[in-house]
């Protein structure tokens, strides 16, 4: 099975455009990671199971398929990854949300969970872990393997964009996981930022700096 899902659709790749471009402001920066977010959700759910369920309609009674019932939840990962909720919970407003926070550690460099909130039925549901950039792989890791540990079986990675270099490291750390973004780009540069990319993502959110 292929691990690495691009979702070229000319839709997505228009408004990926939209957010590169340093001109774009604040307002329309956070309306098109959602829609993006959207859009992508489309995809990573394609695998939901469904189910025949017979339905009266104003014509006549007949069978028809629905979804089976299976229980989501998505985590985004703090802060940048608040940017991508709305746009899922458009199209499943049932899916519950978890929260995960993490910060890199200036000694080891490694990343350090400083907030961590799930639904209580967290096992028992599919988890879209949500994070706009996948630089060096090392938060979404770790978020993997924090959620892993409330005994998730089944978890998917969305990013808006990719690194190689995370893509590698997801790849190795979690084999079982799929990824799904709308681009992978060239490389990191020496600050760790993806090139060419769109800058920090939770800035351009937010309205930070």
């Amino acid at each position: 099975m292929e691990k690495v899902h691009v979702v070229d659709h000319p839709l997505v790749q228009h408004k990926l455009c939209i957010l590169r471009d340093e001109n774009t402001g604040v307002k329309d920066f956070r309306e098109v990671v959602s829609e993006i977010a959207t859009l992508m959700c489309y995809e990573a759910t394609r695998d939901l199971p469904l189910e025949d369920v017979e339905i009266k309609t104003p014509i006549t009674t007949a069978t028809f398929r629905h979804l089976s019932g299976k229980k989501l939840a998505i985590v985004p990962i703090l802060r940048a990854g608040l940017g991508m909720v709305d746009g899922i919970l458009t199209l499943i407003p049932s899916a519950k949300v978890g929260h995960i926070g993490l910060y890199r550690d200036p000694q080891t460099l490694e990343p350090v969970e400083y907030y961590c909130k799930m639904p209580t039925d967290i096992a028992e549901r599919d988890v879209i872990i949500l994070d706009p950039m996948l630089a060096t792989g090392g938060s979404a890791s770790a978020a993997i393997q924090f959620i892993k540990n409330y005994d998730v079986k089944h978890i998917k990675l969305m990013n808006i964009i990719a690194a190689p270099e995370g893509i590698e490291r997801i790849r190795r750390d979690h084999p079982d996981v799929e990824i799904y973004c709308a681009a992978v780009d060239e490389k990191l540069n020496d600050h760790g930022y993806i090139v060419p990319g769109l800058g920090d993502a939770g800035d351009r959110i937010f309205g930070t700096k």
